[in-house]
């Protein structure tokens, strides 16, 4: 790079504005406050010019100012020009491209400093350790900085604590938490508080995080993903609430942090009253990364009609938010609008991602759209250059499965050159068990048994689809297995949001302070369902009973428990919202839907799987779910 193909300046001012000689000194002090390339570039051409480039500091300051303001290639040609660049040029190129997430580059710099014979310094090492992805480089730079003597120093010690966190090594994170301790800096301590969280130990997390006099907003959401990230999303909500409490304000991070935390519970007025926080907040933006995160929340929450209304409302929508719009149409159940904004993105000119093909084979089989499945699947590799991943073919197995194409959703999965997982053999099982075809069902739970890949999922299946064919025996034997396995059957749970205030049921649940009222409500549902014609589907109940068990048994499932509490206490006209972690049955369903035209009111109930909207007697899934 030379002085010729930069812009040139006559003169250079000082900070009051005026002309004068430059100096080496006035030289590195501009360089030092310089914030653009086109600065940078300015004052290069004026440096040279003066014949000041051999300076030493000035060549420093140089190097620093063009990384700074983005133009690392220019930093790097004049590290590469410096005449014995010491340590400190070499520390201060890896450390610009570590930060920038090019650890690669940053490591061949640390490669290229010790070709030069020269040691690091802890702030080298402190600069360099960030750049490391995986356990092999970050132990041996760790063995590296003990050999130096340098391991204890404080930068030194919090960036390798900070790497085995990020590589989720959590016991040597500790070891090293422990050795700087009894006064951590700041970034340690959320470097560990952090690491906890990713792992799970929600526990060490959270003592970590009250221990902390002063907590920053990175602090906060270190914690906040962490109930987030492990089914813990009301933790999450009380904690952002406690968040809005303190002198801390939250950023865009925390919002979507809780969005997504909301998105899990389903409940879509904590879900509005998070929306207006955003609309008059003052640090954050209803931008496309928050924007994405509503349209997520408020699909998955029941209220397409908003997501809707946000997603219309965001200004140059990336393929991510597309995205999300398509999976919410899917979960829906409204499969035509899924593949038509398809079309109008492809019209667009924005390519479509995986992600895109897993919410379009989710909207196909959520309504048996078989060939349109099929076709979709074709074109990811054909047209898009797209490797299918399991959740594809786990899509694909749905849909075939779904519509009864048990043997070809079968050949699929032997075609696979990727390793099946559990899901996609639990929905084979599950198909196999919808469409009575027993003979292959058992056919695959004894191989997945025979090979130790059964999971509770598919020991339940089985039993079911023992239980089905009214092989008791068979039930038993498999009980047993689960039994001896320490294997339990996730129960039941069904939640429902009254007045901001989340309230959950478990089958035949009693602990509920209103239960004589819920259940003199369930009595009355009952009755009138069956006045309107509903017979109980009493061989749903996989255990061996006599029918009137059965039929108490089917009454006081979780989700007619919500609804019946819901009836009890919401307004006449108001829809009654119901989130289940499993699938509903299908007798479930029936009342649900005669219920919404006894009682004339909308019921949007969300299960493992999708929404089903109960209006007036019909359910928008037509009843193939």
């Amino acid at each position: 790079m030379s002085a010729a193909v930069l812009p040139s300046v006559a003169t250079a001012r000082d900070s009051n504005g005026h002309h004068g000689n430059l100096t080496a000194e006035r030289a590195a002090s501009l360089l030092t406050a310089c914030s653009t390339a086109r600065r940078t570039s300015e004052l290069h051409a004026y440096v040279v010019r003066a014949g000041l480039d051999s300076d030493r500091a000035v060549a420093f300051r140089l190097q620093r100012a063009y990384a700074a303001s983005g133009r690392l290639d220019h930093s790097l040609t004049l590290l590469h020009r410096t005449q014995d660049p010491t340590a400190i040029f070499y520390t201060s190129a890896i450390r610009a491209h570590s930060s920038r997430g090019l650890g690669l580059a940053a490591l061949a710099l640390l490669s290229d400093m010790l070709s030069d014979g020269l040691l690091p310094t802890a702030h080298t090492l402190s600069a360099s350790l960030p750049a490391c992805r995986g356990l092999s480089l970050g132990r041996a730079l760790h063995g590296y900085a003990f050999k130096l003597a340098l391991s204890g120093d404080s930068y030194v010690a919090t960036a390798l604590l900070g790497m085995y966190a990020r590589a989720g090594d959590a016991a040597a994170a500790r070891a090293l938490f422990e050795e700087i301790q009894p006064d951590p800096h700041v970034v340690s301590v959320t470097a560990m508080l952090t690491c906890y969280a990713n792992m799970g130990a929600l526990d060490d997390a959270r003592r970590l995080f009250d221990g902390l006099p002063k907590k920053d907003f990175i602090c906060w959401n270190a914690m906040i993903d962490g109930y987030t990230q492990h089914g813990k999303p009301n933790e999450a909500l009380q904690l952002f609430r406690r968040m809005l409490r303190s002198s801390v304000e939250p950023d865009e991070v925390t919002v979507v942090l809780v969005l997504s935390a909301v998105a899990q519970l389903g409940t879509v007025e904590s879900g509005k009253w998070l929306h207006s926080y955003v609309k008059n907040s003052q640090r954050v933006r209803l931008n496309v990364r928050v924007g994405t995160a509503l349209v997520d929340m408020y699909c998955k929450c029941g209220s397409l009609e908003d997501a809707v209304a946000v997603f219309h409302g965001i200004g140059d929508k990336d393929i991510v938010v597309w995205n999300a719009m398509i999976n919410g149409y899917a979960m829906h159940g409204d499969s035509t609008r899924a593949l038509e904004m398809f079309a109008q993105l492809r019209e667009q000119g924005l390519w479509p991602t995986d992600i895109t093909f897993i919410g379009l084979l989710n909207a196909c089989s959520h309504s048996g759209l078989v060939e349109e499945g099929r076709e979709f699947f074709r074109s990811m590799e054909q047209e898009y250059d797209i490797d299918p991943k399991i959740e594809h073919y786990g899509c694909m197995v749905d849909l075939l499965g779904r519509a009864g194409l048990i043997e070809e959703a079968f050949q699929l999965v032997q075609s696979m050159t990727i390793v099946p997982d559990a899901v996609l053999w639990v929905s084979l099982l599950a198909a196999c068990r919808l469409h009575k075809n027993m003979v292959l069902g058992q056919q695959i739970a004894d191989y997945l048994v025979a090979k130790g890949l059964a999971n509770s999922g598919m020991y339940i299946l089985l039993s079911n689809i023992y239980a089905a064919v009214g092989k008791w025996e068979e039930v038993a034997r498999v009980r047993s297995m689960m039994k001896a396995n320490g294997i339990q059957k996730e129960p039941g749970c069904s939640a429902i949001e009254i007045d901001r205030k989340v309230y959950e049921f478990v089958a035949g649940d009693m602990s509920h302070p209103r239960t004589d009222e819920i259940y003199a409500m369930l009595d009355k549902m009952n009755g009138l369902v069956k006045e309107h014609g509903h017979v109980p589907q009493t061989e749903l109940v996989l255990h061996d009973l006599d029918e009137a068990m059965k039929e108490k048994a089917l009454a006081v499932h979780s989700e007619k428990l919500a609804v019946a509490f819901g009836l009890i206490s919401t307004e006449p006209a108001a829809t009654i919202k119901i989130v289940k972690n499993l699938r509903a049955c299908s007798d479930c369903h029936a009342v649900l839907k005669l219920l919404s035209k006894i009682t004339g009111r909308k019921i949007v109930f969300r299960d493992r799987n999708r929404f089903h909207h109960f209006v007036d007697g019909s359910c928008t899934c037509g009843d193939y779910w």
